[in-house]
């Protein structure tokens, strides 16, 4: 299989608190030079989720950059995005597989070393590690694993790692000499007060 070639910045849609919408938020990271967006919309119905999915993929496409959604590979398909990303409680990869077909990417949520090893095993072309800090953007977030965690899963597996959770500007490039491919981030960037700057700052801390 060949290693995917992450962008250093992964930039997830979630309006949070924002009173955003998820268009404008992914036309902001856009303008500011995110090249990956994933889309998360938790509390979406389906056809809202569809439809938001449907707007950012053109949106990505103009810009060149790839688009994920969060959770569902259904909807992944029907926006023909880039990929989906799992969660520990989602569906196996070789289901996704399934639903999407070889070529769109597969990333998995992971909190160990543990479960990093079995996502690669699994054949998930992309591993997420964390949560690194304490994070607001999540109810119900776990404990904060540390740096070390991106070193211990880094040693572990050669797919590539992007480490999420209350990473910012300032640590941003920290996580990525540990290990990680790329660094998520989503509260940092959509609760900015200028998203594009807040993205182009980041670039710059992590170039």
């Amino acid at each position: 299989m060949t290693r995917v070639r992450l962008p250093p910045l992964y930039a997830i849609v979630d309006p949070l608190d924002t009173g955003r919408t998820p268009t404008e938020l992914a036309a902001a990271l856009l303008a500011g030079g995110a090249m990956l967006l994933q889309l998360r919309l938790k509390d979406a119905s389906s056809g809202a989720l569809l439809e938001s999915a449907h707007a950012i993929r053109a949106l990505t496409r103009q810009h060149g950059a790839r688009f994920i959604v969060n959770d569902r590979p259904d909807i992944a398909r029907a926006a023909t995005a880039d990929g989906v990303h799992l969660g520990q409680d989602d569906i196996p990869v070789a289901a996704a597989r399934r639903v999407l077909g070889p070529g769109p990417l597969i990333g998995i949520s992971t909190h160990e070393v543990a479960q990093a090893e079995a996502a690669a095993a699994s054949g998930a072309d992309y591993v997420g590690v964390g949560p690194i800090y304490a994070t607001q953007s999540k109810e119900g977030a776990l404990l904060p694993r540390g740096i070390a965690l991106v070193r211990a899963v880094r040693a572990a597996v050669a797919v590539p790692l992007v480490a999420i959770g209350g990473i910012t500007a300032d640590t941003a490039r920290a996580v990525r000499d540990a290990g990680a491919d790329s660094v998520a981030m989503i509260g940092a960037l959509v609760r900015a007060p200028d998203v594009a700057d807040a993205v182009r700052t980041v670039l710059r801390r992590l170039a």
